[in-house]
């Protein structure tokens, strides 16, 4: 499903009015039906009251033609516009004029107590406060009102977006509703699937409003939520080569976990071969830990990192792979990132590169356009403004348009790794994942994504290398995600370690394969 930027979604309201004729109050009849119609199957309408908090835009034009279905249907229905009559214009008007004519309870310009009644006396909480087009911080009656909303403990439904909430960034501007439900128009809206907008609701309904596909599918619109792909069967006739050979430059004498965490999770996710290559000092250890690793020994720098020396064995070893990831755990050491960048242009193979590999690649960044072959880049956001710079403030709050933008300069895929992680496409692709939790920023976390990743690439179908791989990464995403829920379902959010999410991929594969379509149960289209 595609996620609208807010211009995104105007241009689409103008292009259903003016190139197929769907009249404005036409959409806005279609909009405030399917808050109904949520309404009515979440929560039912009988013996229930409801208040219908509304501001001067067709925001609260919507929530006017949710007034007049619900009293339509016997409800009772209290109506408050928190704006001044006059403001309102156009088809919002039209509705107030209607909703005024058929007898609903209407209350202009309340005061705070006024509120505070209406929240005390009914049972459910209609939010057309405040749409996708808000830009600045919440204040005033708005201010006021949202936070009595929150504090009221009542059923709160929200019209397109919760009040408050920045549509592109997620930002919360001061204060914003929280809601149950959230019935949203056209497409979804990326500040509704970035954080913390995605924490603002429970359940998010789409509805199209009669926008016919061809207008909401439209190529132009680059943004997408990541759903599951499917995955190859494992026939029969196979062998561990059927499923990809990887190899892992990784590891330090300081660094123990990430090599095997990487190595390690390309074996649970279903991956055939895994060749750790990592120094000599640890190999033995990485040997009884991982028994079933393939160990490549490294000469050492005086560190006990991966030194220059083994950079002919390494390029043709690479050759006898299907996929390579490099720098999990590889040390900041000057050699050993010297190596890396050396690597990093003269390996011909689908390549990952985390950690410290990135690091290496700070101020190289042309290396990567240099690459023949495809190229995915791990990095979380402290890696990500180490890499590309930057702030943190604006790269939390850009980080869909700032990903789209680096994946498309520098022609590779990105992950940018967090909640609700980001796949950037060369081709300006950008797919929101929704699975993961909280539990999951522990060490180690994103080590088990670099093996999840790289063994997809023998597991997803796709017509050229570049759709398997982007297939790979996607999947990749989705699955170290949904490892991490199910760990997180099992033993909690607190304390959850990466030991736990690696032991938990083979059931997330099976649940994937199994329940594809009702893993992102919390979005559903009306």
């Amino acid at each position: 499903m595609k996620v609208a930027s807010v211009s995104e979604m105007r241009n689409l309201d103008k292009t259903a009015v003016k190139k197929y004729s769907i009249d404005e109050i036409l959409l806005m009849e279609n909009a405030g039906n399917a808050v109904f119609y949520a309404i009515e199957k979440e929560i039912g309408i009988k013996d229930k009251k409801f208040l219908i908090l509304a501001g001067s835009g067709n925001n609260g034009g919507d929530g006017m033609v949710v007034a007049r279905k619900l009293y339509s249907n016997n409800a009772e229905v209290k109506f408050i516009l928190l704006a001044e009559e006059q403001k309102l214009k156009g088809i919002t008007r039209k509705n107030f004029e209607t909703l005024k004519k058929i007898g609903v309870s209407i209350k202009k310009k309340p005061n705070q107590k006024e509120i505070q009644k209406a929240l005390k006396e009914n049972d459910v909480i209609v939010d057309a406060m405040l749409g996708t087009g808000l830009s600045g911080e919440v204040k005033g009656i708005y201010k006021k009102t949202i936070e009595l909303v929150n504090k009221a403990g009542k059923k709160v439904v929200s019209v397109d977006i919760p009040s408050g909430i920045n549509g592109d960034t997620g930002e919360i501007m001061g204060v914003a509703v929280k809601s149950d439900i959230t019935v949203t128009f056209g497409l979804p809206k990326a500040g509704e699937l970035n954080y913390p907008g995605y924490e603002y609701w429970e359940k998010l309904f789409v509805s199209h409003i009669s926008f016919p596909p061809a207008l909401y599918d439209d190529k132009s619109i680059k943004t997408e939520i990541n759903y599951p792909l499917e995955l190859k069967e494992r026939g029969k006739d196979t062998h561990k080569g059927s499923f990809g050979k990887c190899l892992f430059i990784s590891g330090a004498q300081k660094y123990l976990g990430a090599p095997y965490f990487s190595a390690m999770s390309f074996l649970k996710a279903g991956g055939g071969l895994s060749y750790l290559a990592t120094p000599k000092s640890i190999s033995s250890y990485m040997g009884k830990r991982g028994r079933e690793l393939v160990l490549l020994p490294q000469e050492e720098t005086k560190t006990g990192s991966i030194s220059k020396e083994n950079l002919k064995d390494l390029i043709e070893f690479s050759e006898e792979a299907d996929f390579v990831v490099i720098g999990p755990g590889l040390s900041l050491y000057k050699e050993t990132q010297e190596l890396v960048r050396t690597l990093v242009t003269r390996i011909k193979k689908p390549l990952l590169i985390d950690g410290d590999g990135l690091t290496a690649l700070k101020d190289n960044l042309d290396l990567i356009k240099k690459r023949k072959n495809l190229t995915v880049l791990t990095p979380h956001p402290a890696e990500f403004i180490r890499l590309f710079g930057g702030k943190t403030k604006e790269t939390k709050t850009n980080r869909v348009q700032i990903t789209r933008e680096k994946s498309a300069l520098y022609g590779c895929f990105i992950v940018f790794k967090g909640a609700n992680s980001l796949i950037g496409c060369p081709d300006g692709e950008v797919f929101i994942n929704l699975t993961g939790n909280p539990g999951m920023a522990t060490a180690g976390s994103g080590d088990v994504l670099t093996g999840i990743i790289a063994a997809m690439f023998k597991i997803v179908p796709g017509n050229t290398e570049k759709e398997i791989f982007e297939n790979a990464v996607r999947t990749g995403v989705f699955i170290h995600g949904l490892a991490g829920d199910l760990a997180a379902e099992k033993k909690g959010k607190d304390g959850t370690t990466a030991t736990d999410i690696l032991n938990s991929i083979p059931q997330a594969i099976k649940k994937f394969r199994k329940e594809s379509d009702n893993i992102i149960n919390n979005i559903e289209t009306i």
